[in-house]
């Protein structure tokens, strides 16, 4: 139903939005998701109406936007702090947009606003909360209170700017998992701008990963995790090895020359790489095997625990290499910590599979 096609966006000839496209299908969850500064709010502005792109085209079911004003696009803006009205109450700030009439437009009767307001806080889990002002309220309690507000006139696609940022991280979580259900509920087309990871891989049915203005990765939360297309996917998104080396192509598998002295890792991969091109072996903590013997592993190193980050559920192993590089493996907590099989300074075996690691060119 969205579509952006090549858009751009300039500053005073700085650029903010660089060559982006991008689809939204109907009914979807899309994040937007990058570091500050990263031009994902220029892009959410550009779509309501607020920025006027510098060049590329910007269509609502194939009809292109760029003449239409943001108050007839039929999409509706919501952000981080809510900015509901302080002096009115909960009922009359949902109910705001309901009440205003432009000329020509028939007035809603009052019965319905009503019920809309009453379907609406039903919704977002509020009832009874209608003659409540937004200061005796939690955070989660207003923002719930702003996406009632923001879904009244039931908009075509609800544009939310980091919806979630200010709350603290137990109720973001639960927000998270609210939010999808009140999406599923009306069907509305979201697209949601966040900087946190797991947000944008909670909620989303699509990720487009940002920086510097430009779309580095667009696709499903798992392949996003799972094969990065560049060094800078795959750092930002979760916890990360990266290991550059040279590339020895071996049949379908990649030789990965790391270290001098150092027996190359193995990689499988479907790109092809050029003879002692320069790539970078991306492995999660997660597939790399620690353990006090050595592993039937296609790849295996030896190296001593460095450091050791206690998490609750799981313990991520810093382990130094003989060669000075440092990798980080995890384990699941299945035991007491005090029944930990290492520690500090523990002379350790770290092994992985030949396709555990994406193998990137760029």
């Amino acid at each position: 139903m969205l579509s952006l096609e090549h858009v751009s966006v300039s500053y005073d000839g700085t650029p903010a939005v660089v060559d982006a496209s991008l689809e939204v299908p109907d009914a979807s969850v899309v994040a937007v998701l990058g570091p500050s500064g990263c031009g994902k709010s220029t892009l959410l502005r550009a779509v309501a109406g607020l920025e006027r792109p510098t060049s590329g085209t910007i269509c609502w079911d194939g009809a292109d936007l760029g003449g239409v004003p943001t108050h007839k696009r039929g999409f509706a803006l919501m952000f981080q702090d809510g900015q509901l009205f302080s002096h009115l109450s909960v009922a009359r700030n949902v109910g705001y947009a309901l009440r205003l009439r432009r000329p020509g437009q028939p007035r809603r009767g009052s019965g319905d606003i009503e019920a809309r307001i009453a379907g609406l806080l039903t919704l977002v889990g509020l009832e009874g909360y209608d003659a409540r002002l937004p200061g005796t309220l939690s955070g989660g309690e207003r923002q719930r209170v702003a996406l009632a507000r923001s879904l009244a006139k039931a908009p075509k696609l609800l544009l939310l700017d980091e919806p979630l940022g200010a709350l603290d991280r137990k109720l973001r979580e639960e927000t998270q998992f609210e939010l999808m259900d009140i999406q599923e509920k009306t069907g509305t087309t979201f697209v949601i701008v966040t900087h946190d990871q797991g947000e944008a891989m909670t909620v989303a049915s699509r990720v487009a990963v940002m920086d510097e203005g430009k779309l580095m990765q667009v696709s499903t939360p798992d392949r996003i995790y799972e094969t990065p297309q560049s060094v800078y996917v795959a750092d930002f998104i979760g916890d990360v090895n990266i290991i550059q080396g040279r590339a020895t192509q071996s049949g379908d598998k990649v030789l990965v020359n790391w270290a001098e002295g150092q027996s190359p890792f193995t990689a499988q991969t479907a790109t092809a790489f050029a003879p002692d091109q320069t790539c970078w072996l991306a492995i999660r903590p997660e597939k790399i095997a620690i353990s006090a013997d050595r592993t039937d592993h296609a790849n295996t190193v030896q190296g001593k625990v460095l450091d050791i980050a206690y998490l609750g559920n799981i313990s991520t192993y810093h382990v130094e290499l003989p060669s000075g590089h440092v990798i980080k493996a995890q384990e699941a907590n299945t035991r007491r910590i005090a029944r930990r099989a290492f520690t500090w300074e523990d002379p350790v075996w770290l092994g992985w599979t030949d396709t555990a690691g994406v193998l990137l060119d760029r």
